[in-house]
């Protein structure tokens, strides 16, 4: 028999390599948890995956709403994927789908969104009534909360911070443009560097070549902040590099929206000062009036994987399970 109150609801994160689902309390607490990996052979396989964990997690909770955040562009209702780089979805109309085979109502959002309203309602952007939000990853996503509510843009697809463009006609970006933010600030960011030292054969690159059996092209972003949080000079230089494009973008951000906190998140964030001391330092330096105005807090996330999980299923209990 299910075990929790009717205003539980499930939480879904798509992500490219699992599909993690949670029944998420009204306080933020993870009631119970389930993976499995995402299918990779056709879209409409990821469907089937989510409504297995939706039947998992309701036979034991009983919710009253689904969550799922999925990477890509949702559109401004939040029923329907625009787009989505993982799955070839292409104007989905995955709310639709699903609510046609579950007893739920679902919302729908970039999963970006829903770990900004994660750390907004439970970690590190609690008491902030204006904050932006960045993971970053293998790229940059983000969301922007103001006056308490998720800004998605006119047509939903705010936030993309990682395609702003701050090195004209800089590094090719996946997107089609160059220069993009998240091609010096990101997880791929680490890896070139790190690969780009490696190949020259300088000694300085070793230590981290042990890491990898000595291969270049086994080299990965994590591979990096691991060596740098283990003392590596040249891999801690890199990553300092990587916080210095961190602040020089968040101060160009600050320039137009001027919030009051930062939230830094996702897997390289799990550097923590080391990548977020060098971020403050070059973020003061960039910041447009600088020395007279307020400066932002620069913090890191709290809720680390568990946000977009978190967040999904509080925005789903918001718009679905109100009263």
């Amino acid at each position: 028999m299910p075990t929790a109150d009717q205003r539980t609801a499930i939480g879904i994160d798509i992500g490219g390599s699992k599909v993690a689902a949670a029944a998420v309390a009204p306080d933020g607490q993870m009631l119970g948890r389930r993976t499995i990996p995402t299918p990779t052979d056709r879209a409409d396989a990821v469907e089937e995956v989510i409504v297995e964990l939706v039947d998992a997690l309701a036979g034991e909770h009983a919710a009253c709403a689904v969550g799922i955040g999925a990477a890509g562009w949702v559109d401004e209702t939040r029923r329907k994927v625009r787009f989505s780089p993982h799955l070839a979805w292409r104007n989905e109309p995955l709310a639709d789908r699903l609510e046609a085979r579950l007893d739920l109502p679902v919302v729908v959002d970039n999963d970006a969104n829903a770990a900004a309203w994660g750390e907004y309602r439970f970690g590190a952007g609690q008491s902030s009534e204006s904050f932006v939000m960045i993971t970053l990853g293998t790229g940059i996503g983000g969301g922007l909360v103001l006056d308490g509510e998720v800004h998605r843009g006119r047509w939903g697809v705010a936030g993309e911070w990682g395609h702003l463009c701050v090195v004209p006609d800089g590094q090719i970006c996946p997107c089609g443009n160059r220069g993009c933010w998240e091609q010096y600030c990101s997880g791929e960011a680490l890896r070139r560097e790190a690969v780009a030292l490696a190949w020259t054969g300088s000694p300085r690159a070793l230590p981290l070549l042990d890491r990898v059996g000595g291969d270049p092209a086994a080299i990965r972003g994590y591979h990096v902040t691991a060596a740098a949080l283990d003392g590596d000079p040249a891999c801690a230089e890199i990553l300092t590099g990587v916080g210095e494009w961190l602040g020089r973008g968040l101060a160009g951000l600050a320039a137009i929206l001027d919030p009051e906190r930062f939230v830094i998140g996702g897997g390289v964030s799990e550097a923590g000062d080391m990548l977020l001391d060098p971020a403050r330092t070059a973020y003061a330096r960039h910041l447009t009036g600088r020395g007279f105005r307020p400066m932002a807090e620069i913090l890191p996330a709290r809720l680390g994987n568990d946000a977009g999980l978190v967040g999904a299923a509080d925005l789903a209990r918001r718009g679905a399970c109100a009263g």
